[in-house]
């Protein structure tokens, strides 16, 4: 009869242990054995165009996911960083789609194989949450080019997994690549920071990306009226194809004037006894000084005894200072507030924009007007300088 001898208990526990460990181990050596080749778009140290570079992206950190990109959008808040004075170079972009090839061992909510959006606000922010890491890549030349989110001017990245929202596989990768950025900056201003409701009457300034994308958001709340405006009657035309229901050329008309023309409520006067005039909410979607200056005076004055004025919105990245009328302030008891990637929750809001993209209510295919190699990124950031991109021009990648 054969002698049977029964294994202690803990050399059971210890080969768990080491096969654990072994597995962790084997997980880890797996994590730096993933890197791969990519092109990626640097903004130089000293003045001249952009350059693409082939380089090696590293195996994903703990916290970091590697993604293959498809599409990515140009926004024309990157002009102001490839235009300002550099201590060391950098990289850009910050809203695409892509597919996940490899993440770091603390990654829970995506996996390889899945679908992505990249985005520059963290998908979710809580009280003691980490702060997400920074993204930089290491030249040939031995610099350290950095950004202070996210790159996706890249054929691939490599990103905290804080800045990656899973989206379904079915979703189109090309023109969807720009919810990360124009849809959420312009919509969510409309949606969060003001909060606009039925009936609200609404004026947007510059009707780009992002402020096409203010627009369908206002048609979505049933905002009325919803005033264009705008120094190209091409954009115009276009913003009421998404849902403007009035526009005003600022280059042949006073905005401020037109839109209280359209705004006057009959029967209501301010403490200066007149009439009450202006939209509820004004959205600034360009920066520069002279739009800046122009929609607290285009928000609605307040209803002296019974309602306050009007919000104006500022979306667009200011890149001057600005003056005010505090009385205007003071007396219509109006508000100038600011509004940063549209006081967005990626994981929150990027559902309803991919919503109302498959509905039909937001028509991508339409805003997306331009398509660009990554070689021709400086021919593309030209157009964009220029004015000449009248929707949203993006980057598709092989």
């Amino acid at each position: 009869m054969p002698t049977v001898i029964s294994r202690p208990l803990e050399w059971t526990a210890m080969s768990l242990v080491v096969l654990a460990v072994k597995t962790c181990s084997d997980a880890k050596q797996k994590e730096r054995e993933v890197e791969v080749s990519a092109r990626v778009v640097v903004v130089p140290k000293e003045a001249g165009p952009l350059e693409v570079h082939q380089l090696r992206l590293p195996a994903p950190d703990p916290h970091q996911v590697l993604i293959k990109q498809f599409a990515s959008g140009i926004c024309h808040s990157q002009l102001h960083t490839m235009h300002r004075t550099r201590v060391s170079p950098e990289v850009l972009g910050h809203e695409s789609t892509g597919e996940v090839l490899a993440v770091g061992h603390a990654v829970d909510h995506v996996v390889p194989g899945d679908r992505v959006m990249v985005t520059w606000v963290p998908r979710q922010i809580q009280t003691g949450d980490r702060v997400p890491a920074a993204a930089s890549v290491r030249l040939d030349s031995g610099e350290l080019a950095t950004s202070s989110n996210v790159f996706t001017w890249a054929d691939h990245t490599l990103v905290d997994e804080r800045y990656v929202v899973k989206v379904p596989e079915t979703l189109a990768t090309d023109v969807t690549s720009i919810i990360g950025c124009a849809v959420m900056t312009g919509a969510g201003a409309v949606l969060n920071t003001a909060n606009v409701q039925k009936g609200d009457s609404v004026a947007i300034f510059g009707v780009g990306g992002v402020g096409l994308s203010a627009v369908v958001a206002a048609k979505a709340r049933g905002a009325d009226p919803i005033i264009a405006v705008d120094l190209d009657d091409e954009k115009l035309a276009f913003a009421k194809t998404f849902g403007a229901s009035h526009v005003v050329n600022a280059g042949t008309q006073d905005p401020i004037e037109a839109i209280r023309l359209l705004t006057t409520q009959k029967g209501e006067h301010t403490i200066r006894r007149q009439p009450v005039a202006g939209a509820d909410f004004v959205f600034d979607c360009i920066g520069i000084r002279t739009t800046m200056e122009q929609i607290l005076p285009a928000t609605r004055t307040g209803f002296f005894g019974a309602e306050g004025g009007g919000t104006a919105v500022l979306v667009g990245v200011p890149t001057t200072e600005l003056s005010i009328d505090p009385v205007d302030l003071l007396m219509n008891e109006k508000r100038f507030v600011g509004s940063i990637g549209g006081s967005c929750c990626p994981d929150r809001d990027f559902p309803t924009f991919i919503d109302w993209f498959e509905k039909g209510a937001l028509d991508l295919e339409s805003m997306v007007t331009e398509r660009f190699s990554i070689d021709e990124i400086n021919t593309a950031t030209a157009a964009l300088a220029a004015g000449k991109i009248k929707g949203r021009a993006i980057l598709i990648f092989d």
